[in-house]
């Protein structure tokens, strides 16, 4: 219920604020919005299968994150950052779509 209230109250300081995205961050922040989908589909699966963690879950948020983040940025580096992009992507929706059957199978028992 605290996480609800939470993200309600986020949400309405980032509607109200409209906060401004730094430019060197703007390449970074789609990438490491999806990695939080991905923990969040993977929590989500987590207590409804009954085996969920905070730690783990808090870990797995900021560490998908971060790593996703960190090699989009080695990939504009290296000059290749939207294939790295598209790759980090393709990888993350496919954990997304797995987990979002997962969580289909168990709400539904199919």
């Amino acid at each position: 219920m605290i996480a609800i209230i939470g993200l309600v109250i986020g949400i309405g300081l980032g509607i109200i604020l409209d906060p401004a995205v730094p430019a060197v961050i703007q390449p970074y922040l789609p990438i490491a919005v999806v990695a939080a989908l991905d923990a969040l589909a993977g929590g989500l699966r987590a207590v409804l299968s009954g085996n969920f963690d905070d730690r783990v879950f808090v870990i797995s948020f900021f560490s998908n994150s971060l790593v996703a983040a960190l090699i989009v940025f080695i990939g504009d580096k290296l000059g290749v950052g939207s294939q790295l992009s598209t790759g980090v992507v393709v990888v993350l929706g496919i954990r997304i779509f797995t987990n979002a059957a997962a969580i289909r199978r168990q709400l539904f028992k199919a």
